[in-house]
């Protein structure tokens, strides 16, 4: 899965307007992990459009978030980049093998109880 990220902060006339797009795919292995997402708005592809929007107090934006996550119909699109923004997961898989979930081996250590003899008799 990915997480798309749309960042919302106030133009000068105080109404609130996107900042930057971006996407990341979650990571599945547990532990911490950091991920920087690089940003980007859209750009108006007209002069009347740019004189348009300036003028009216408001910045091209995106209808569909999806658009963000996928590829196809991004191609088209004139963007800007708006910098980066880190993000730091902390992924937990516990519980994950009975939902059937594939989280690699098994991890023993600091598991507790008895333990099992070294020499089976046969």
């Amino acid at each position: 899965p990915q997480v798309v990220l749309s960042v919302y902060g106030p133009d000068v006339f105080g109404n609130d307007v996107v900042r930057g797009y971006g996407a990341v795919h979650v990571p599945f292995s547990p532990g911490r992990h950091k991920r920087t997402i690089p940003m980007f708005v859209p750009e108006s592809t007209s002069k009347l459009q740019k004189f348009t929007s300036w003028f009216m107090g408001r910045r091209p934006e995106y209808t569909d978030p999806k658009v963000v996550a996928q590829g196809e119909g991004r191609e088209v699109t004139r963007v800007r980049s708006q910098g980066f923004v880190t993000l730091l997961f902390n992924v937990v898989t516990k519980d994950m093998r009975k939902l059937g979930y594939d989280t690699g081996p098994v991890d023993m250590q600091g598991v507790s109880g008895p333990s099992l003899p070294q020499d089976l008799p046969q």
